[in-house]
């Protein structure tokens, strides 16, 4: 039985683009938790904040995160997921956590290069390198105290693939 692998970090890190490429090479399935919670109450998260606030989002988001985990799937969290100490001590017993860091740089140009309109609400109304850098400095710890391993996700998804592989690797080895 494989543990699920759960992919945590901040907006733009790569968690669905590498979670996908994980899951192929490893023979897992993928699931990303924002999509699977979107496609579950038929509203996008935007809508679902604008309407019930982040309250009760984070609380699907709980939800969500429980109703995905099975053994042998890849899953990508929302960047907020760690909020949550029931879901950092869950994702911990249940799977095995990587969080995929990233410069604030790094994360700013991705989602500048590549916005989601209405998925992901603002969490300060700043521009969007500002966000990032409060966000990932309030987030940062929460992010390695939830992970087993810490990978850099500034590289090309193939390499993070890699470099999460070789991680596993070595955790069952020793």
């Amino acid at each position: 039985m494989t543990l699920p692998i759960f992919l945590v970090g901040a907006r733009g890190c790569g968690k669905t683009t590498v979670g996908r490429a994980l899951a192929l090479a490893q023979g897992c399935q993928f699931i990303d938790t924002d999509f699977w919670l979107q496609e579950t109450a038929q509203q996008t998260i935007a809508d679902i904040v604008a309407h019930d606030g982040w309250e009760a989002f984070r609380a699907r988001e709980t939800d969500a995160l429980k109703a995905v985990t099975a053994p042998a799937r890849v899953i990508a969290t929302g960047g907020g997921i760690i909020l949550s100490e029931y879901n950092r001590h869950f994702m911990r017993e249940k799977g095995i956590v990587v969080y995929l860091c990233a410069p604030v740089a790094v994360l700013a140009d991705r989602l500048e290069a590549f916005p989601e309109e209405g998925q992901r609400p603002t969490l300060t109304g700043k521009p969007i390198s500002e966000e990032v850098s409060e966000v990932l400095a309030l987030r940062d710890a929460l992010y390695r105290e939830a992970a087993h391993h810490v990978v850099n996700a500034a590289q090309l998804p193939d390499q993070v693939v890699s470099d999460i592989e070789a991680a596993l690797q070595l955790a069952r080895a020793s």
